[in-house]
């Protein structure tokens, strides 16, 4: 089904060809990715880009704290279109009033900002980007991992709020030029084949080998015809799976239709390779070849054919409990109980969310659930349309009709079963979801408190089968059904009713409606000449998500409030993690103080004279761990623990460029290991780095580092920072991006 070719290809007349006649030099400048990329790069730089977007996009969690950010930085006014939606933090059921409190500072901070604003329950933040921001040859910038428009023709990527931030002060996004990978899609996707089945073949094929990490996909190819916008869309919103940086595809009728459907045919302009173009590696999807695919516990990437699962479900699911028992120590976590007579029952299914709350995606479900029924026992379907307009048009041609007479719950637009904020199964549940992740410590999972679930990702579609057959798991593709796709007509008078539409309104005397949980965020202090910091979390597992460095769920009402988050840090994974930083942070307070705390004098003893080091070494906690940062692009990963008085991260790779850039912009040093070294130390043992700010300042990027072992041995290390840019060493040496903008605002 993927096919996946390590060397470069050229693209010409829709072929696929080893050699041309232009270099490959040459020819990469004929991608589609390189023409929206030049255009919006601001260095003359070919290879170091400077990038500035179109709009900008957050949702509840996140953009509180990038608007307190930037007010701390100088924000005056909003210069680019900045939508903020209402999808995460929708339920208000957690934490008194401060969810609701967030919704008025959001609408506040619009009307004096200038913004864009999205009332609770309207859209959520991709459905409401592919509607009414999107454009071809545009890019967009979220604080949204899965930020992503390729299939409308923009480039969008999901960041850290920092970056927004950088942004709205009128900065640039700087990254190096990345690597475009062709994927060219051929045939047609049979009956019963959704996106998510495409979508979780290609994270199967591509996550773990790294094949993609950090550059552009570009889809082209024959097949592309055969796919309607939404099964476009659902594709595309899943890249972000892979780890790559962003995506774009190729447009022609199907998205000028979109368009034009949506009220805006100026948006559409023809995008596709021309001449001779060059890619550097290349993925084939063979659509005819398809199969009904399920993703398992505990990645979207843990992909089997429905079939092969069904086939060798008990040594399928003993795996599963295998690794359960790995990350989370002696659990109940019993899924080959699910087994019964051969079939594998599930108890729960879950359409929602920019992947799977799509129109095309809901109406074929409910041709499939159309005289049907999900039955009366402990299985049960929600559903969750992507927005208001999509919720209204699947009422008015009758498939919430179907739907909800077939047993299926209709919910509003919300991205909580995404993350873990709605419809949390019960402990030892499975529940199949269209929703892009299935992380560990998601959907309510709380392992230390004897409550876990499995999330397997299935399409819509099949997801819908299963419900029919009263949870029994059914691929799509395995049932006769009649479905004849319904054209889709936009309204968009549902949000000229409700959205505060406000860019280009700016009221510098509007009042910023601050609750009582919105806090500032608390001093931070640059770097100083020398750093000592103490191992807090050492994590070995492959794979170190966002969602274990802060969970996502019962968090999300405190995004706003600093010093309360950062309680949560690591909670799940390293519950110990918070009471150790707060230790390190407290003796860190007493040194500036001017105290001399017999920690430190101990610990510095053992590399130089430690009375005169102890003036000029900062003192803060660290976290080990293989691979960090997989998954959401929140800033909150960072930032709790540089609240917590963290001051470095060790690893041998960064998972993806958002998480480390969510450290750097928060001033937390982002140290790697050679492949080769080993790091057998353990939570209680320091690292030093002397003379780390003169050697930030001279570009250095290889440390001689020393590890003070719990009983006062030594042995030297190697650490590397690589790559920073010059303003990225600028952010580092005064402690993060706030005291960056502040430095050079005087």
């Amino acid at each position: 089904m993927v096919k996946l070719t390590d060397h470069g290809v050229f693209l010409k007349d829709g072929k696929v060809l080893d050699n041309a006649e232009l270099s490959p030099a040459q020819a990469r400048k004929n991608t589609i990715a390189y023409s929206i990329l030049k255009a919006h790069n601001k260095s003359n730089d070919d290879k170091n880009l400077k990038i500035k977007f179109d709009a900008l996009v957050s949702h509840d969690i996140t953009y509180v704290g990038i608007i307190q950010t930037a007010r701390a930085s100088g924000l005056r006014e909003f210069p680019i279109p900045y939508a903020m939606t209402n999808c995460h933090n929708s339920l208000c059921a957690v934490g008194g009033t401060i969810n609701e409190d967030d919704h008025v500072f959001g609408l506040s901070a619009a009307k004096k900002y200038g913004g864009i604003y999205v009332p609770a329950n309207q859209s959520v933040i991709h459905s409401y980007a592919r509607e009414e921001l999107a454009g071809c040859g545009k890019m967009i910038l979220g604080s949204d991992s899965h930020t992503r428009y390729g299939a409308l023709g923009t480039i969008a990527i999901g960041e850290g709020g920092p970056e927004l931030v950088k942004q709205l002060l009128s900065n640039t996004y700087d990254v190096k030029s990345p690597d475009v990978v062709l994927v060219y899609l051929k045939g047609a996707p049979k009956r019963g084949i959704g996106p998510h089945d495409v979508a979780i073949a290609l994270v199967g094929a591509t996550f773990a080998n790294g094949f993609v990490k950090n550059k552009i996909l570009e889809f082209t190819g024959p097949g592309l015809k055969n796919l309607s916008i939404d099964f476009r869309n659902g594709i595309d919103v899943m890249t972000t799976e892979t780890t790559c940086l962003s995506s774009i595809w190729e447009t022609d009728e199907v998205t000028e239709k979109h368009y034009a459907a949506h009220g805006r045919p100026e948006e559409y302009k023809k995008l596709a390779p021309t001449g001779t173009a060059y890619y550097d590696a290349m993925i084939e999807i063979d659509l005819d070849k398809m199969e009904s695919m399920i993703a398992l516990p505990f990645h979207p990437s843990n992909a089997y054919t429905i079939k092969e699962f069904l086939a060798n479900a008990d040594e399928i699911l003993a795996k599963v409990e295998k690794e359960a028992k790995e990350k989370f120590g002696n659990t109940n976590y019993d899924l080959r109980s699910k087994i019964k007579d051969g079939k594998v029952i599930a108890d729960q299914g879950i359409i929602a969310g920019c992947a799977g709350g799509m129109f095309d995606s809901i109406d074929e479900a409910a041709a499939i659930l159309r005289g049907g029924s999900t039955g009366n026992g402990y299985f049960s379907l929600s559903v969750y349309p992507t927005s208001v307009p999509v919720s209204l048009e699947l009422t008015r041609i009758g498939a919430t009709a179907d739907l909800l007479a077939a047993g299926a719950v209709i919910k509003p637009s919300f991205c909580g079963p995404c993350f873990g904020a709605g419809d949390v199964p019960a402990n030892n549940g499975l529940s199949l979801r269209h929703t892009t992740r299935n992380f560990p410590n998601r959907e309510g999972s709380k392992p230390g408190d004897g409550q876990i679930a499995g999330v397997a990702l299935m399409d819509a579609r099949s997801i819908a089968a299963t419900a029919l057959n009263g949870g029994v798991i059914t691929p799509a593709t395995d049932i006769d059904y009649d479905y004849t796709p319904h054209e889709y007509h936009f309204d968009k008078s549902v949000y000229e009713k409700r959205v505060y539409y406000g860019y280009g309104k700016a009221d510098k005397d509007a009042e910023l409606i601050l609750g009582p949980n919105i806090t500032d965020w608390p001093t931070q202090y640059d770097l100083a000449d020398n750093l000592l910091v103490k191992l807090a979390a050492v994590i070995h597992d492959p794979v170190t998500t966002t969602d274990e460095l802060i969970p996502s769920g019962e968090t999300s009402s405190y995004r706003s409030n600093p010093l309360r988050l950062s309680e949560f840090a690591l909670s799940r994974r390293v519950p110990e993690y918070v009471g150790r930083s707060k230790a390190a942070a407290a003796v860190e307070k007493s040194r500036r103080a001017g105290e001399a705390p017999d920690e430190l004098i101990s610990v510095l003893s053992k590399v130089g004279d430690a009375n005169e080091l102890i003036n000029n070494t900062q003192f803060g906690s660290c976290v080990f761990a293989n691979k960090p940062g997989d998954g959401s692009a929140r800033e909150q990963a960072a930032s709790c623990q540089k609240v917590l008085g963290g001051f470095a991260n060790i690893c041998y790779e960064f998972a993806t460029k958002r998480y480390r850039s969510n450290c750097i912009n928060w001033g937390i040093l982002p140290f790697t290991l050679d492949a080769d070294a080993k790091f057998d130390y353990e939570c209680g043992d320091y690292v030093y780095v002397g003379g780390i700010r003169q050697a930030i300042i001279e570009g250095k990027e290889e440390f001689d580092a020393t590890v003070i072992k719990a009983d006062g041995s030594t042995e030297p290390i190697k650490l590397y920072v690589k790559g920073l840019t010059e303003d990225e060493k600028e952010i580092i040496l005064d402690g993060c991006l706030m005291n960056y903008y502040r430095s050079h605002s005087n």
